[in-house]
This record gives C-alpha cells, sequence and structure tokens, in this order.
C-alpha cells in the first residue's frame, strides 16, 4: 500500500428525492430524483460522499444497473486506491456511477477545488407553458424579481409550438434576461434545422443539443442553420468528445457535468480544454442533490463566467448537506467550509442500503474534514 492509499470503510444509500414540482423533460416528467450516495470513512474517522443521480433517457446507464454495482464495489473496495481504480474501470461504462465513488475520495483527500468560497449565478428555469400565459408571466417575472438573468426553455417536442413558447418569454422577459433554450435531444436533423432557421436569435444566448447525442453530422447541420450560438451536452461525456465537438465547428459552448466525467481534476481538465480550444464551457448539473450541485459550484468558481446550471438541489425540498447550501438571489453562496451529510435527511429518503461503518470511529471526531478557505472573486 502506497503512502498516498489508505484503508476505508465503505456505505452507500439509493434515495428517492421527491421533486416539489414535476420536471418536464422531452423523455418524460421528472417526479423524483433516483440517487445513489457512497460514503468513504478512513482509520481516523474522516469521510467523504459522492453522489451519482442517473437519469434515464438522458443517459444510457440505469438505476438498478449502477445500484447493482455500487453494491458490488461497496462489498469489495477496502482502500481509497482501490476505490479510485474501481471508478477509472466503471468510468468507461457507468461514469455516473463511478462519479460517485471518485468523488467520494476527492472528498476525503480535500481536493483543492472543494476549499473554494465565492459567488456562483444560477440560471432559473422556466415550468409554464404557452397555453397559460397569466401563469407563464407570472413565473417569469418572479424568477426576474430573485435576481435570475439567464431563463432555460425546454423545448424539442413540436417546432411551431416550440417557436411559440420561446417568442412568448422572450416578450415577457423583454430583454431583462437571456434565453438558454435546450432541445434534450428531442428533434430529428430536420426538425432541428426548422426550428433554428426560423428562430429569432434576439435575447437567445444559445441553443443546446437539438439532435441525438451520437449524431454529429446533426450537430453540424444544426451549426450551419442556427443564427444563434450553439451548445452540445449530451454529446459529450469525455475529454474526447470536447476536442471532437472543436475540430468539427459545431459547437460556441460545451456543458459539463461533474457526474459524466467522475472526478474534480478530470473537470477541471475539460474546463481549461473549452477555453483553450476557442469555445464557452457551462457547467452544472439540473438532476443532482445539493452535494453534486455543491462540488460543481465549486469547480465554477475556478473560471466559469456562464450562469451555472447547478439547481438541480432547488428542485426538492430534501437537502442531504449539512449546513444546507446558501442560496441568495440567483447566486449560490460557498463558503470553502467543509460540509458534512445530514443522517436525519439520508435514513428519512433511503430506499435501499449496502454496506456500513463500524460504530468504534474514533470519538469526537467530525465527518467533515477541517481545510483552510480560498477566497475566489
Amino acid at each position: 500500500m502506497s503512502q498516498t492509499d489508505r484503508p476505508i470503510e465503505l456505505r452507500a444509500h439509493l434515495m428517492r428525492l421527491p421533486l416539489t414540482v414535476p420536471y418536464r423533460l422531452v423523455f418524460g416528467d421528472l417526479r423524483h430524483f433516483d440517487v445513489i450516495l457512497v460514503g468513504v470513512r478512513d482509520a481516523d474517522g474522516a469521510c467523504g460522499w459522492g453522489e451519482a443521480t442517473i437519469l434515464p433517457g438522458y443517459t444510457d446507464e440505469t438505476v438498478e444497473q449502477g445500484w447493482a454495482l455500487t453494491r458490488e464495489a461497496v462489498s469489495t473496495v477496502r482502500t481509497t486506491a482501490g476505490a479510485r481504480a474501481f471508478g477509472r474501470v466503471a468510468k468507461t461504462q457507468t461514469p455516473f456511477t463511478a462519479t460517485a465513488f471518485l468523488t467520494a475520495v476527492d472528498w476525503l483527500d480535500r481536493r483543492p477545488a472543494l476549499r473554494r468560497a465565492g459567488r456562483v449565478e444560477l440560471l432559473g428555469t422556466v415550468n409554464g407553458k404557452v397555453d397559460d400565459l397569466a401563469a407563464l408571466e407570472a413565473e417569469i417575472e418572479s424568477l426576474l424579481a430573485h435576481g435570475y438573468r439567464t431563463l432555460k426553455i425546454k423545448v424539442g417536442w413540436d417546432v411551431a409550438r416550440d417557436l411559440r413558447q420561446v417568442a412568448a418569454v422572450r416578450s415577457i422577459a423583454a430583454g431583462r434576461a437571456r434565453l438558454r433554450i435546450d432541445a434534450n435531444q428531442g428533434y430529428s436533423i430536420g426538425q432541428a434545422v426548422e426550428f433554428l432557421t426560423r428562430l429569432d436569435p434576439t435575447d437567445v444566448e444559445l441553443v443546446e443539443q437539438p439532435c441525438a447525442a451520437g449524431d454529429w453530422d446533426a450537430a453540424v447541420a444544426a451549426k450551419r442553420a442556427s443564427g444563434a450560438p450553439m451548445m452540445l451536452d449530451e454529446s459529450i461525456y469525455g475529454l474526447e468528445d470536447i476536442d471532437r465537438a472543436a475540430s468539427l465547428g459545431c459547437a460556441d459552448y460545451v456543458k459539463l457535468k461533474l457526474m459524466k466525467l467522475g472526478d474534480l481534476d478530470t473537470l477541471e481538465a475539460g474546463l481549461r480544454m473549452i477555453a483553450d480550444r476557442g469555445m464557452k464551457a457551462v457547467l452544472g448539473n439540473g438532476v443532482a442533490s445539493d452535494l453534486g450541485c455543491w462540488m460543481e459550484a465549486c469547480c465554477a468558481l475556478g473560471g466559469v463566467r456562464s450562469a451555472g446550471e447547478m439547481n438541480g438541489f432547488l428542485k426538492t425540498p430534501a437537502r442531504v448537506l449539512r449546513p444546507a447550501l446558501v442560496v441568495e438571489g440567483a447566486d449560490i453562496v460557498v463558503t470553502g467550509d467543509a460540509p458534512e451529510i445530514d443522517e436525519t435527511v439520508l435514513q428519512s429518503h433511503t430506499v435501499a442500503a449496502a454496506g456500513a461503518w463500524r460504530s468504534d470511529a474514533p470519538a469526537g471526531r467530525s465527518s467533515a474534514p477541517q481545510w483552510s478557505v480560498e477566497a475566489t472573486s
């Protein structure tokens, strides 16, 4: 065992976090998050946690597959090096599940990114529909009043209806917010080209992933047809995909999510690659608990300038971190202090568990590592 390798205990929880309101996506309405939390603890009693929130339809992974793999790893992994080795192998086929293990060790290792302090601007998600203009207007005015200056609009169903939705949001916002339009792979090439050629680009920050993740020809065609900047999301799983987007010239923006890249160092390397290749980065996962969102917010403080999408935790009343993430207006306020897992929330929302920590851990040792804070302007 190397100096940097050390023995650990592992435990895992499969949680179901209810959403305050259904989250409407092209592949179905989401009413809860299925969250896998992996906890590691060393011989001194210090702990780290990582998250995998698997969204079928967005990824090929399934919750059942991820939980089965998690249970297997919890029963066999015994060291930090073993956890990282498992994560590296699992990342090739099941990156979300791998991320739970890799980031748990990142937390335990007190990675520098998690020590940052500062504010991260979030976008606001528009749930209302053009069919009820009064409700849509009330929602948008509320978002603007809370300080949101970037609004996310979901499209990808019907081109004509989607264009009316965008026009209605634009009219209500009246220049007070940028519009980030997300099709979630909902269009065929023909539909994407029609939508993009008919779209008024006024106030549009970008259009995100109109076509299937693996259809790079469609991404090129969409970029050629669009008068607005284009962003890839589902197409990006590894650093090599960033290079491919740059070489094809099919993206102005690239969105990254921690749960697809595995660990904090790889995520930060990806953010640097995007800038080095002349594109802009968007960071964040709208389908994650406050644990994953906190880690992404810490990484965003490394230099991401666009509004963050790490707002999944705002969609559910359950908070797994203690103290809870602070939100002021449209900003996450990251203190740089090490949080803990709220065991009461963990237990009340757990539907399955694997592994256990011995009860004879060193007395009085907080589960949260103590670290110095790195302020970020």
